[in-house]
């Protein structure tokens, strides 16, 4: 994977153009679009849109197309914010536990992070009693972890993202 080589993220700058950012902001609008109502709406030609449609999807800056789902929609009402410490960092041992988290039932999305706490696991879950199952069950059963700490989610934003808003596209 890309990410195992230090920097070398910063070494594959993929060059974007505007009328990249233009496509990728009308997407981030319109995630659901046609390429013919998303060429439409930028005034270009669709084989045009198409084709920078595959070249971002093949330089990795469009990574994927995603379904955005209310867990409470689905009987989720909970969620919390996991905070995991470990107990040492052998790279063996922090790369078992990041996939084991990151493929435990009602885990939405794990960050790896720097500070006093080395995850972040962000769960929808249907009660307390998943919640703490979730910690018992699938966190503190691996033997790198020393400490957790939970804390609910009352509500979620999502934020502007990265890309620049429409009005600053004009």
């Amino acid at each position: 994977m890309w990410n195992e080589v230090p920097g070398l993220a910063a070494q594959q700058a993929v060059a974007i153009d505007p009328l990249d950012l233009r496509i990728l902001g009308a997407l981030a609008e319109q995630p659901d679009t046609t390429v013919r109502d998303l060429a439409q709406t930028l005034g270009i030609p669709a084989s045009t849109c198409a084709f920078r449609l595959r070249s971002l999807r093949a330089r990795g800056v469009l990574l994927d197309a995603r379904l955005r789902v209310d867990p409470t929609a689905l009987g989720y009402p909970v969620q919390a914010v996991i905070r995991v410490r470990l107990g040492n960092h052998s790279k063996s041992g922090v790369d078992a536990l990041f996939d084991a988290l990151a493929a435990t039932p009602g885990v939405l999305q794990v960050f790896h992070i720097a500070g006093a706490d080395d995850f972040l696991v962000h769960v929808a879950v249907t009660d307390a009693a998943s919640l703490r199952d979730i910690v018992l069950e699938h966190i503190t059963v691996h033997d790198v972890v020393r400490a957790t700490e939970t804390q609910l989610v009352f509500e979620l934003r999502e934020g502007p993202g990265v890309l620049p808003s429409a009005r600053l596209r004009d």
